[in-house]
């Protein structure tokens, strides 16, 4: 196998080494595709059009840029991302930008301009200054660059990147791993208008949404709020193109505003259903508190729509709790393809956004109306200096949330251009296909109970269960399924195969209780999805009213609270449970006072009985961190039950707590409170006036200092004269006055009964030269009578101020 001289002196470059030496190592270029390149050409044009072997279909690489605009505006910063799903990998790249139709032979076939974010994973080619390529060959999933786009009358732009990965070169001119932005039109003013293609796929299909939050103390840490995180409930839809429910760039209707401020989905599910002939689908799904759990605690939340060939766009939104207005969400995701079929399956990373309507900075940032309205955006790395996620290098944030859209059916005739694969086969069985039995042989299990009645007397949807008993796990190591079954359910005459009765919708969401403070009423309405096929009345209702209560206390010391949330679902999947339902404070007390409102409520469930089977415990986490931050204090570690079935007779302990010691509290100075001014130190004109304070404990461990101890003050008494011997009257009658003061001193024993002072010592030596000093001079017991009851007998001290000419 010998190298071709094309690809010899293209490794000859520093620059190149990084791009060239993986592909000539992987043998990826031939030489019959290199010697088809003019040599005149430039070296860009021949990274552009030296290809090596190329694979068709794959989806693991992918050329992100944030937000996913179809519009740049010019001299705009965006961040590109190049990304491999794990397992994949990858380890040299190249990134360029082109105008649209240009090969890249030009300098002026280039358009913008790339800004380096991390210099150990990416750097300018030396050959090709406009391209960015990696700084060592390595294993890599993800590297991030700034592009900058071109000004003003560019035209659309294309960026391109290379994947090398072992011996394959990815390289496309369409797909994943290329991005086309054009102009954006000044007249839209910001607003991103993405051009959706008409859908030529046929039938129906069904799709599965599923949340997971990953936002975390342990993910974000800054800041993070411990005591109320909290995901509100999903709510959004399947709809046409003509509907929008939220975008970048444009702005946020009421119903967005209510779900980004307080998390209510109540306006937004009247806004969508307004839109029936535009929305086929309502997704909705329940909050999630707190943001995160692990699941084998509780099941992500999920929700399943529809889509057809109208409507075949999906948008959500969820806000992160508690926020200024921050939320996460897909909008316009089209789940169409190209080749008239529908798409399989969705994964996507989320990033909080802002809704333009709080100004607030920070996860409990009091309300700041943003007045106007500002537009929909992302927010980033460097929004603000107190956002939790500030970052100075202006790195990416990290995402908080992913949601993975899986299709579950296809129904009606499918005209896909390209051949169903085993995916779309298995993903389109039928449930009774499905439910084959495939229970490892080493789990040994009892019969499965009958199905429980439904949970829901009503046309609501509901759940019933069944459960079976594990008898015997012959292999520890072999995981044995569930013990317990769900499936879904409505009340008796809801069934779709009563011929008599009508098929109902779901009841929307409860209205807002008709007053803010005390009891009002609220309401609910349906609507007929289908008609008795006999021709007979429909004869359910179609609306419901009840009492509602908000705020029982109406006082200026009562404060205004959202109606309760729904009940979360039972915390135990047999026997004795918890459920809690959560509201938030929308106004504090307006005397000032706390708000003393409950903002959580639990309450005991009961499911089915449970099967007594020995607990199965994991393994005891981490020692959290410890309660104080400095001095004695606890932390805790726990373990959690494995099994299903272990509210039997598991009496094991979840939960250690154990003392813990860091090093010792910050000790601050502390002094006595100031002493009197002293005397003005001059008797005519301007002078100076001191007071002092005394160090009762010095600052240890890091304490904050000791701040002044000495302050001063101006002083004026009166004018001096001018004539010089009035003015030598004056000091004559201070000295003798002086004089006065010393007999009365060395006579001072007579002033405190019981005892005898000695004379006032001298005055002590000035504590500086100039700028102003202190002196200080004592008076001492010499002696105290026995029958001496006062208790001002004690030593006596003086202090003046003294050389306060300035220096």
């Amino acid at each position: 196998m010998r190298l071709s001289p094309v690809l010899l002196r293209l490794s000859r470059g520093p620059a190149l080494l990084a791009l060239a030496l993986p592909l000539a190592v992987a043998l990826a270029f031939s030489d019959e595709t290199l010697d088809k390149v003019p040599k005149s050409e430039g070296y860009c044009s021949r990274i552009l059009r030296v290809q090596g072997t190329r694979r068709e279909g794959y989806t693991e690489f992918r050329l992100r840029v944030e937000g996913d605009p179809d519009f740049y505006k010019p001299g705009t910063s965006y961040r590109v991302t190049l990304s491999a799903a794990p397992p994949s990998y990858f380890r040299g790249f190249t990134l360029i930008a082109l105008k649209e139709n240009r090969e890249g032979d030009k300098e002026e076939d280039h358009a913008g301009t790339f800004q380096i974010i991390d210099e150990e994973e990416t750097q300018f080619m030396s050959n090709c200054p406009v391209a960015v390529t990696e700084s060592t060959p390595r294993r890599r999933t993800r590297i991030q660059v700034f592009w900058i786009a071109p000004p003003a009358g560019t035209g659309c732009v294309i960026l391109k990147a290379s994947i090398v990965q072992k011996r394959i070169i990815y390289f496309q001119d369409e797909g994943s791993l290329t991005k086309k932005l054009c102009e954006q039109d000044s007249t839209f003013d910001g607003v991103t208008d993405k051009p959706i293609l008409d859908c030529c796929a046929c039938g129906t299909a069904k799709y599965r949404l599923t949340f997971y939050g990953n936002w975390s103390e342990k993910t974000h840490p800054k800041d993070y709020p411990r005591r109320a995180n909290h995901w509100s409930a999903i709510i959004g839809g399947s709809h046409s193109k003509n509907y929008v429910l939220w975008e970048y760039g444009g702005y946020a209707s009421e119903g967005v505003k209510q779900v980004a401020e307080l998390g209510s989905p109540v306006k937004m599910e009247e806004e969508i259903r307004q839109q029936s002939d535009e929305v086929l689908t309502v997704i909705k799904a329940k909050a999630q508190w707190p943001a995160w759990q692990p699941l084998n605690v509780r099941a992500a939340p999920s929700a399943e729509f529809s889509v057809d060939r109208t409507r075949h766009l999906m948008s959500f939104l969820t806000m992160m709790g508690p926020s200024p207005d921050w939320n996460v969400g897909l909008s316009a995701e089209d789940l169409c393809t190209k080749e008239c079929g529908w798409v399989q399956k969705l994964v996507q990373d989320l990033i909080p956004w802002d809704a333009g309507t709080d100004s607030g900075v920070t996860y409990e940032s009091p309300n700041k109306p943003t007045i106007p309205q500002e537009k929909i955006r992302p927010l980033t790395s460097l929004d603000h200096p107190q956002s939790p996620f500030y970052d100075p290098e202006g790195g990416s944030i990290t995402q908080v949330a992913r949601v993975v859209i899986e299709r579950i059916a296809r129904k009606g005739e499918q005209c896909n251009i390209v051949p169903d694969n085993v995916d779309d086969i298995v993903a389109d069985l039928a449930p009774e296909e499905k439910d084959e039995d495939d229970t490892p042989e080493t789990c040994i299990y009892s019969n499965w109970s009958p199905w429980s009645a439904c949970s829901s007397s009503t046309c609501d949807k509901g759940k019933r269960m069944r459960q079976r008993m594990l008898k015997a796990q012959l292999d520890l190591s072999v995981p044995c399924p569930d013990t317990q079954d769900f499936q879904p359910c409505m009340g008796p005459g809801c069934s779709d195969e009563d011929g008599s009765t009508c098929t109902m919708s779901e009841w929307i969401t409860w209205s807002p209780c008709s007053i803010s403070c005390g009891t009002g009423m609220r309401s609910r309405e349906r609507y007929v999805k289908q008609f008795p096929e006999d021709g007979s009345v429909c004869t359910l209702p179609t609306e419901e009213t009840e009492k509602c209560t908000v705020n029982e206390e109406c006082s200026p010391s009562s404060c205004l609270t959202t109606e309760w949330g729904e009940w979360d679902e039972c915390s135990a999947t047999c026997g004795m449970g918890m459920k809690k339902r959560h509201r938030m404070v929308k106004m504090s007390p307006a005397d000032g006072s706390m708000c003393k409102a409950e903002t959580s409520q639990a309450e005991k469930c009961m499911m089915p009985e449970c099967h007594t089977i020995p607990c199965l415990l994991s393994l005891w986490s981490e020692w959290s961190d410890c309660s104080v931050t400095c001095g004695k204090g606890m932390r805790t570690r726990q373990r959690m039950l494995k099994s299903l079935a272990e509210l039997g007779d598991c009496n094991e302990e979840l939960e250690q707590v154990e003392k813990c010691m860091l090093p010792e509290c910050p000790i601050d100075c502390e002094l006595t409170e100031w002493s009197q001014w002293s005397e003005c130190n001059k008797s005519c004109g301007k002078g100076h006036m001191i007071r002092t304070r005394m160090i009762q404990m010095e600052p240890q461990f890091g304490g904050a200092p000791c701040p002044e101890t000495v302050q001063r003050k101006k002083c004026r008494i009166r004018k001096c004269l001018r004539n010089p011997s009035i003015q030598n009257l004056r000091w004559r009658e201070a000295r003798e006055s002086r004089r006065s003061e010393q007999l009365r001193e060395q006579s001072d024993g007579d002033q405190f009964p019981g005892c005898r002072m000695r004379p006032w010592t001298a005055w002590s030596e000035c504590t500086k030269l100039c700028g102003g000093g202190i002196q200080e001079r004592y008076m001492t017991v010499k002696k105290r009578f026995k029958s001496s009851q006062f208790t001002s007998c004690k030593d006596k001290k003086e202090i003046r101020a003294c050389n306060v000419h300035p220096c």
